[in-house]
């Protein structure tokens, strides 16, 4: 498959217009917001984007080649030189990075607890942002519509989505839910173990984007007491009457 490196995109024309039906959600770590996202995009047959995972496969590079995550300039560097072929399948959403495929490496621990460094670097953000708007664009012309998901998607990459949504979660709901993803259990100390990677992280990356507060023109879905079933439930029903 063709490679798609960052750089390249920052060389063509900036702010590609959004095509087809874009739903945009936001939303911190453990609300639910990828797997709800790639339901609701595989109900409404569109496309899907997981920009988290641009940021993690970047991570990945930067690791991979011994770049000091520390060193802002040198990961900004890194990602100029990003080999990435990320899918919008929602079905095979693959992630290659140089041909290699890292979508289960990505989502190690040792990447969970570095991505942030990587996250918060405003050029990187900059660059994968311009990259995020031609793959939105592109899926959406092709399949009608994308649904794409991460942390400032409603505010920064598309602030011009059909709709935009921020789906969010109590801080205990969050934990429990990624403790037994990560750890089968919910127990004190599964909870303990996780709550680096979901608070944590949050934090850090506050610093940089908001996805805790919705902005003027976004929808909040709490989806503390909702299940799996019902958090779907409610998207649609936000993107039916957006549609209609």
């Amino acid at each position: 498959m063709p490679q798609t490196p960052v750089s390249s995109a920052v060389s063509e024309p900036t702010d590609h217009p959004l095509s087809g039906f874009v739903v945009a959600i936001d939303g911190p770590s453990g609300s639910g917001k990828s797997s709800v996202s790639k339901q609701v995009a595989r109900t409404l047959g569109y496309a899907y984007l997981d920009t988290g995972a641009m940021y993690r496969a970047l991570t990945w590079w930067c690791l991979d080649r011994h770049v000091d995550l520390d060193d802002p300039a040198a990961v900004a560097a890194a990602a100029e030189d990003f080999p990435l072929d990320i899918g919008t399948d929602p079905d095979a959403p693959h992630v290659l990075v140089g041909g290699a495929d890292v979508a289960e490496a990505i989502r190690e621990t040792r990447i969970s607890t570095s991505v942030s460094k990587v996250a918060t670097v405003i050029p990187v953000r900059e660059l994968l942002r311009l990259l995020q708007r031609q793959l939105i664009s592109k899926a959406g012309a092709a399949r009608g519509g994308v649904v794409v998901e991460g942390r400032d998607i409603t505010t920064v990459v598309a602030p011009d989505a059909s709709v935009r949504i921020l789906l969010t979660a109590s801080e205990e709901a969050r934990l429990a839910r990624r403790s037994r993803e990560l750890h089968g259990d919910a127990d004190e100390t599964s909870v303990s173990a996780t709550r680096a990677q979901i608070v944590d992280r949050d934090r850090l990356d506050s610093t940089v984007s908001e996805f805790t507060v919705a902005a003027d023109g976004v929808t909040t879905v709490d989806t503390s007491e909702l299940d799996f079933d019902g958090s779907v439930r409610a998207v649609l029903h936000i993107v039916a009457a957006a549609r209609a």
